[in-house]
């Protein structure tokens, strides 16, 4: 059961991490599109900053997700790496409760934010609805708290379980 649930999160953070990535790389076509056509063509589209401003959010929550599994999150560990190690383990017990805490919060309340924003429109998509802009939020929320599930149940995931691996030292 754990070794199934394991492969499941690695399937899920592969998914976050394509996600965010593919956000990302629209970001980066959208942005100089929209200033190249201000600047240059003197003719500002209307729609490459909110398209941003939407890409941002997916790619915040769902790269925030995978960089927790991943365990690259920003995080200060001085104090936590210099305790004795039962007291290490439950500083990070209380830590993981917290990410927990949070996880939940997001989803609760931004599925709420889904659901009252959801028959609004963007002005510059009027086929798009907000409650859908902001679907990543409780998303983010649940994957997150899937992986701190996975994190309180089976351990930090395995280092060969991510795509990206730190290359091998040239001799």
């Amino acid at each position: 059961m754990k070794a199934a649930y394991a492969r499941a999160m690695d399937a899920l953070y592969l998914f976050c991490v394509g996600v965010s990535g593919f956000s990302l790389v629209l970001m980066t076509l959208v942005i100089p599109y929209g200033v190249w056509m201000r600047y240059v063509m003197n003719s500002a589209a209307a729609w490459p900053e909110p398209m941003s401003v939407l890409l941002v959010i997916v790619f915040t929550f769902f790269a925030g997700a995978a960089c927790y599994r991943a365990g690259v999150h920003i995080s200060v560990a001085l104090v936590v790496d210099t305790l004795p190690e039962g007291r290490r383990r439950l500083v990070l017990l209380v830590s993981e409760l917290f990410m927990a805490l949070l996880a939940v919060f997001m989803v609760v309340w931004g599925t709420g934010l889904v659901q009252i924003t959801w028959h609004q429109v963007i002005a510059e998509f009027p086929f798009l609805s907000v409650g859908l802009t902001y679907m990543p939020i409780p998303l983010g929320g649940a994957f997150t708290l899937l992986f701190i599930l996975e994190r309180l149940w089976i351990g930090p995931p395995r280092p060969d379980s991510f795509v990206f691996r730190e290359p091998a030292a040239l001799d």
